[in-house]
């Protein structure tokens, strides 16, 4: 009893440890005026010398010379640049804390087919992680389920907020699927000869058939007579049957990409492709079947020997040329934090520079359909708000100076600025 005891006593106080101490903002009591500033819209170009004004965590007026209310903070941006909260997909932020550390880690479930969960019942508001993101202009970011066949469904959470509850944006943005390894590998790590690999991955397809096979006859039954006996895991599956939910697809590989497509096709399911190393390869059927990417790898390394290398940095410009909807993203947690560097790779290799920054705020936006409340800065949306010293794009001159999520200022403190600010005072002999 006194060894669980204690054991009992060190996981609180490593959970408490990894608990920040910043608290969330408190809700717009009175208009806030941001003055003169270079605005970066999103929705209509680039606005300079320009007034926004925000009231209960709405964007009420913006242009030039606003009259500020009588009671309104006023806050002179001259100078600086001013941008929608920029929006993270495909994280698993606040859903692990130290990679090797077990218990910090609630990325998956266990089991293969895991329908019912649900990322944000699992979600962490209080990770020391997520302040060093916000530092660098992230207000939201959409967490996903981990795991290895049918994965569970992702929510879009605001980064400010006490409880999941609170930080709820949309607790349903989709169901996710990790797509089958669909080609042999030959490096030396792979013990299995070719044909094992292969009788693998046509057990995992049949497998991941049978379970959409098998929920579409759950639907059917339960249609037919709604005494049927619930069944969490294909009840969870019935909004993307219906087309109310899209699938989010794991896949990299040009055929896991061509299996998936013509999967969603057969099966009526609005499909998302996440990853997409191999998307340039496939653009004429992504455009065609109007699937978005949401791509992980703008700062990725070539695949193959015979790709030149910047073959992965290029990706969202042939994107783009090919008219398929893409946004940049980061997978994981701490490294979500450089995703508007993401969209300076791209730029630097041909992407225009007004797409991507829309590729990392209202494009995501589009396509987990909240783009009417967030996304760019127009009057009637969310004041969700970044105003920088710098480019926001440009890691060298960028400094996040100001963030408001619904209006609600945010502390802009994180443990990396701590740890600058504790040993910038150490005094050397």
């Amino acid at each position: 009893m006194k060894t669980a005891a204690k054991t009992l006593l060190l996981t609180l106080a490593a959970c408490t440890a990894m608990a920040h101490d910043y608290i969330p903002g408190a809700k717009q009591s009175q208009p806030i005026l941001l003055k003169g500033g270079t605005l970066y819209t999103i929705s209509d170009g680039i606005l300079e010398n320009t007034d926004l004004l925000f009231d209960a965590g709405v964007i009420t007026e913006i242009g030039p010379g606003i009259t500020a209310p009588a009671d309104a903070v006023v806050i002179d941006v001259t100078g600086k640049q001013v941008y929608p909260g920029l929006i993270a997909l495909g994280t698993t932020l606040g859903l692990i804390e130290i990679g090797a550390v077990r218990s910090t880690s609630d990325i998956s479930e266990v089991g293969r087919i895991t329908p019912e969960v649900q990322s944000h019942m699992a979600y962490n508001p209080d990770s020391e992680i997520t302040p060093t993101v916000r530092s660098n202009g992230i207000a939201y970011a959409q967490i996903i389920p981990g795991g290895q066949l049918i994965l569970g469904r992702s929510c879009l959470l605001n980064l400010d907020a006490w409880t999941k509850e609170d930080a709820a944006v949309k607790l349903e943005t989709g169901l996710h699927i990790s797509w089958p390894r669909a080609s042999v590998v030959t490096a030396w790590w792979e013990r299995r000869s070719p044909e094992e690999q292969r009788e693998a991955m046509a057990r995992n397809l049949a497998e991941l058939r049978q379970a959409f096979d098998d929920a579409q006859a759950y639907r059917m039954a339960r249609e037919a007579d709604p005494k049927t006996p619930v069944d969490a895991r294909w009840e969870a599956m019935l909004p993307a049957l219906k087309g109310e939910l899209p699938v989010f697809v794991h896949a990299g590989h040009y055929r896991q990409i061509e299996q998936a497509i013509a999967f969603c096709k057969e099966r009526g399911l609005r499909m998302i492709l996440l990853g997409g190393d191999d998307a340039w390869r496939l653009t004429d059927q992504l455009a065609a079947n109007d699937i978005p990417v949401v791509y992980f790898d703008a700062h990725g390394l070539p695949r193959r020997q015979d790709e030149p290398y910047d073959q992965a940095f290029s990706v969202p410009r042939l994107l783009h040329d090919a008219g398929v909807k893409f946004c940049l993203a980061l997978g994981g947690a701490t490294g979500v934090r450089n995703l508007a560097s993401e969209g300076a790779q791209a730029v630097a290799f041909g992407l225009p520079k007004d797409v991507a920054l829309r590729a990392v705020t209202l494009t995501p936006a589009e396509i987990l359909g909240v783009d009417d409340r967030i996304g760019s800065l127009e009057v009637g949306k969310q004041a969700t708000i970044v105003i920088s010293d710098g480019d926001i794009m440009d890691h060298l001159t960028h400094r996040v100076t100001h963030m408001f999520i619904d209006g609600r200022a945010v502390n802009l403190d994180d443990k990396h600025k701590e740890l600058y600010r504790k040993y910038r005072a150490r005094k050397l002999d």
